[in-house]
């Protein structure tokens, strides 16, 4: 039994794949999803995203999102999505302190603020 794993962005679908293990960024912490596994929704914190095929690593970076597992499906929805070998890092070097800075800005400003929880389980 397989994954269903779908990476979307505000921009395009990134992503429509088949996979043995997904491993995701949360607020709280990196966590799995193997087939079977309980339904949730979760935060994700920027990070790194692998996903496994056939044993191989899949690897890409991501942006803040969610993600909903639910009946052997991951769905993950980011603000962005890169895949690892489609780096260029001395691109990404310069937008990180503002990738990172930006939570902060908007609570500086009065935005809203996110409350880090665990995942939220769905019955």
């Amino acid at each position: 039994m397989a994954l269903s794993l779908e990476i979307v962005t505000p921009e395009q679908r990134v992503l429509t794949t088949e996979c043995d293990e997904v491993r995701l960024p949360g607020v709280e912490g990196g966590f799995g999803i193997r087939p079977g596994h309980t339904p949730l929704v979760a935060a994700l914190a920027p990070g790194e995203l692998v996903y496994v095929t056939g044993g191989t690593e899949h690897r890409y970076a991501v942006g803040e999102g969610f993600s909903e597992v639910s009946h052997d499906r991951v769905r993950v929805l980011v603000e962005e999505a890169v895949r690892a070998d489609q780096i260029d890092k001395g691109r990404d070097a310069s937008r990180r302190p503002r990738l990172r800075g930006e939570p902060r800005a908007r609570r500086a400003r009065g935005g809203a603020r996110l409350r880090r929880r665990p995942a939220l389980l769905i019955s």
